[in-house]
């Protein structure tokens, strides 16, 4: 009997995670025992023009478990990326987000997509213009509709656009993932990313709509070289603040295979992911790429005789290494970082560090 009910457990749990949403309690009566199952996974799909942008804005935050650019609203099967940028469908570029509602709420979730478009704009999104680019709020269920119209008119309420939102809140109808290039679009092709994202004028415009609202965390100060000095040990300081060089394979990090994430031993911000992190033989810690891409920055660097390209982290300015194109599939990159400018921190201390986003990158037993 105990057998018995292992397998219908099970079984109810594969059909429940098929759902698109999951909001009742299935119950087993079984030698006398109710056994109460709770989904947690829903699923939200919204469009916002260039289906990178809104993909990366929405990937990190806790209770996030997943995240598919792809397109929907049109009619035709399975199309292709080039069918539905040639504008010859009625499909949006769009993303799908799978994500845990105790962890999350769908309020939160529209709260961010809000922040990543211009909700005014009927012929597309900045420099994209096409119905492929348009906006859309795709309703999954009752609930998401009623939630997502009464966002809707709060924000056209609060005096924050002299234009009419129309953003329109759809049924929503089959969802095509795009072909696997642009899937993590940010993390596979950062430069690219970057130079896109700069030349679109999404940030320049959502800047001047949201200012600080858009950014919620902190803006970070550096402290003076003194304090510096007094927080940092030698060779922190030589590598950070001096553009130093720490010997390879006697680092502290070049052998870790610890699951975690790296963060930038001066302000903390996060930079690279044990997911992504491999031995590269050289004796450094190296990646593939980096956890968040924002807070990568990439200088020319001509000290040696070739020219090399040089890593630094957005808030602190430190120095952490250099980017090589001698890395591994699929990117071929290799971060090449100093452990004296990173700090590791154990999946088991996300929480305890202020880094709960970042746990459901991992597996837990």
């Amino acid at each position: 009997m105990k057998i018995y009910l292992v397998f219908v457990i099970a079984a109810l749990i594969l059909v429940s995670g098929c759902q698109t949403n999951n909001e009742e309690v299935h119950q087993i009566e079984s030698t006398g025992q109710t056994i109460n199952l709770k989904a947690v996974r829903e699923v939200a799909t919204f469009a916002g023009g260039c289906f990178w942008c809104v993909e990366s804005a929405l990937e990190g935050h806790g209770g996030v478990l997943d995240v598919v650019s792809g397109f929907m609203g049109g009619e035709k099967e399975n199309p292709t990326y080039k069918e539905v940028s040639g504008g010859g469908t009625t499909y949006l570029e769009a993303v799908q987000v799978t994500y845990d509602p105790a962890k999350i709420s769908y309020e939160t979730l529209l709260d961010i997509f809000w922040k990543q478009v211009d909700p005014t704009d009927e012929d597309g999104q900045f420099v994209d213009r096409g119905n492929q680019y348009t906006t859309a709020i795709f309703y999954h269920t009752k609930e998401q509709k009623e939630i997502a119209e009464k966002s809707k008119k709060e924000l056209q309420e609060s005096g924050r656009y002299d234009k009419s939102i129309v953003t329109p809140i759809r049924e929503a109808t089959m969802f095509y993932k795009a072909e696997e290039y642009h899937q993590d679009y940010h993390t596979k092709n950062p430069i690219r990313y970057k130079f896109y994202r700069h030349n679109s004028g999404r940030d320049q415009y959502l800047d001047s709509i949201w200012g600080k609202d858009r950014d919620e965390e902190a803006v970070y100060e550096k402290g003076s070289d003194v304090e510096l000095k007094q927080k940092l040990t030698p060779i922190q300081y030589k590598v950070t603040q001096e553009d130093g060089t720490e010997p390879p394979f006697a680092n502290e990090y070049w052998n870790n295979k610890d699951e975690g994430i790296y963060v930038d031993i001066v302000s903390g911000e996060p930079l690279f992911s044990s997911k992504d992190k491999y031995d590269s033989k050289t004796g450094w810690p190296s990646f593939t790429k980096p956890l968040e891409a924002d807070n990568i920055i990439e200088k020319e660097d001509r000290k040696l005789i070739f020219k090399r390209t040089e890593i630094r982290s957005k808030q602190a300015d430190s120095h952490l290494g250099h980017l090589f194109n001698d890395g591994p599939e699929p990117n071929g990159l290799r971060y090449c970082m100093n452990s004296a400018a990173l700090k590791f921190i154990p999946k088991e201390k996300l929480k305890e560090g202020g880094y709960e986003k970042y746990m459901t990158l991992f597996d837990w037993d």
